[in-house]
């Protein structure tokens, strides 16, 4: 396992974080993820020597901690520009509705597992179409 590399790709993770506080509007956001993931998906594929779809998942998990840290603490203003995040807390039950940075802790995992799942398969495809740098020893 790169962590390396898991690590470097991770920090577009956090630039994400902060610019979808300040700068992203929601209706934009997932072409920049699009954008990002074919991205980190060339970079596995290039760089990585195995397992294309478990590196590709372990980028989005650590993505998945700097984007909730981050958007558990500047919350109001990423709501203000996410209205549809804010009110997924209007269909959740009355103990997480009322404490909307739990539920962010809570809900950021399991978004994090399903766009890895999403970059792990693109890593994968990656794996597939890219060639390899190969160095002469």
């Amino acid at each position: 396992m790169n962590w390396k590399i898991i690590f470097q790709l991770s920090v577009f993770g956090l630039i994400m974080a902060f610019a979808t506080v300040s700068l992203i509007p929601e209706k934009v956001e997932p072409a920049f993820w699009v954008v990002l993931f074919i991205f980190c998906a060339y970079v596995i594929a290039k760089v990585c020597t195995g397992m294309y779809f478990w590196h590709g998942f372990l980028v989005s998990m650590v993505n998945c901690i700097w984007i909730t840290s981050v958007h558990i603490a500047f919350r109001q203003t990423y709501e203000s520009l996410h209205p549809g995040m804010a009110s997924m807390g209007a269909h959740l039950p009355a103990s997480l509705a009322t404490h909307p940075r739990l539920t962010m802790a809570i809900m950021g995992p399991i978004f994090g597992a399903g766009f890895g799942i999403i970059l792990g398969i693109f890593s994968l495809i990656a794996s597939q179409l890219v060639k390899k740098n190969t160095r002469k020893s």
